[in-house]
């Protein structure tokens, strides 16, 4: 795993343009396999995530091309829906191809996605989802076994939680339940899954309710081709907006939209940043930290505040005078990053799922351990505006969450060095 080193303070100026969302490209790029005709996607982020997707892809006997920022997903008469265990342990949202290989092949093997460093995320959602979508599953060898059995013709889910995962799943499986009426509720109601529900309706599928907390489903025989453009990336525009809330003179942030990213504006408008945003386009300008405000903050699934921001906000509020909190609702050991900060000279006290934050005047470069993606934004955000050098080890976890990377900072006029 490679290493960052960073010289701080720095100061950022300068424009970026967000790219596609992470987070809509890996359910999207699983529900290709719903159809045997071609797939155009643009805007698609080129990413180690989306790159271990379109293996899984090519692994179920897709061809996939890319051309910039565009993705050509050739169809595919006959599918393979016996996968191999390496991509799949690779990330969480590869298993949601399980589905979609059942309702295509009539039965499937896919390998259970592998441990997480923010906290438990089982698959019992999903996998029950499924049973009552008439998919049976085994788990035996550490593989999912799955047959496509009889349908209903009305089925009523219930999430016990509004699991994005399993929201994304059961929608992408249902679509193709012909003459069967799928009820979903208490659904995630992420911009992600909008867009996930909008390129299934643009290959054909009947999908209502989109957005909100139930989701209805007329299944349909086949899906068929088409062209979609999938929407920027909410969390890369938060973490870049942080990052200009602690060290901007000005920063401005293209293609961002501001009703995917609202719950971090109102903060910031608590705690007393100055912000702009119009026709997609946010821009942040430089204010001293002493003029700030702290805030007691909580995540939530959306449209609370996203735990994929939490890390991030961490250092923003470790720089501002007074006490400020942030609770953690939806993966409460998401608190790695705490020990980093706390070894740069942050005062962040951990008390079950709440962090208590202790404002202090500056951060000192140290070396750092970065323990998963987010964390790793945070750290790399943190040792930017640190005096001194910071060496962040274990650091590759970001190229799976931020594209261009280095050309985006360099844009700023940030400069790291990076070290296999």
């Amino acid at each position: 795993m490679g290493k960052i080193m960073v010289s701080g303070p720095q100061y950022a100026s300068g424009e970026i343009t967000i790219s596609g969302s992470k987070n809509s490209a890996l359910p999207i790029l699983a529900a290709t396999l719903l159809t045997d005709e071609d797939i155009i996607l643009h805007n698609i982020p080129n990413l180690a995530d989306v790159n271990t997707m379109i293996e899984i892809l090519e692994n179920a006997g897709k061809k996939v091309l890319w051309d910039e920022s565009t993705l050509i997903i050739k169809g595919c008469d006959d599918i393979n829906s016996v996968l191999p265990y390496a991509p799949v342990r690779r990330m969480r949202a590869s298993f949601n191809v399980l589905g979609p290989l059942t309702i295509r092949k009539g039965f499937a093997k896919v390998a259970l996605p592998g441990g997480c460093s923010i906290g438990v995320r089982p698959v019992n959602f999903h996998l029950e989802g499924l049973k009552k979508l008439g998919i049976d599953s085994e788990i035996e060898h550490g593989f999912a076994n799955s047959k496509l059995g009889e349908s209903p013709e009305k089925i009523h889910i219930s999430l016990p939680f509004p699991s994005v995962g399993a929201t994304e799943h059961l929608i992408t499986t249902a679509v193709l339940l012909e003459n069967t009426e799928t009820i979903i509720t208490n659904c995630a109601q992420e911009p992600e899954i909008v867009d996930l529900c909008n390129f299934l309706i643009s290959m054909g599928a009947n999908i209502e309710g989109q957005g909100t907390s139930n989701i209805k489903i007329h299944g349909v025989k086949k899906l068929y081709s088409t062209e979609y453009t999938i929407i920027p990336d909410r969390i890369e525009a938060g973490t870049y907006a942080i990052l200009g809330a602690i060290l901007g003179k000005k920063v401005v942030l293209k293609n961002v939209i501001e009703e995917h990213i609202f719950s971090l504006l109102d903060i910031f408008e608590k705690i007393g940043i100055r912000f702009s945003i119009d026709n997609d386009v946010l821009t942040i300008e430089g204010i001293s930290k002493l003029e700030l405000s702290p805030v007691d903050v909580e995540t939530a699934t959306f449209p609370g505040f996203p735990t994929d921001l939490q890390p991030q906000l961490m250092v923003l509020l470790s720089l501002i005078p007074g006490r400020s909190s942030i609770t953690e609702n939806v993966f409460k050991t998401r608190f790695n990053h705490v020990d980093e900060l706390n070894r740069m000279g942050a005062k962040i006290f951990v008390e079950g799922n709440t962090a208590i934050i202790t404002g202090v005047s500056k951060l000192s470069g140290a070396p750092l351990e970065a323990t998963d993606l987010r964390a790793s934004a945070a750290l790399l955000i943190a040792a930017l505006s640190a005096d001194g050098e910071t060496k962040i080890n274990n650091v590759d976890h970001i190229f799976r969450g931020y594209e261009k990377l280095f050309d985006k900072l360099e844009n700023l006029g940030l400069k790291i060095e990076y070290y296999e």
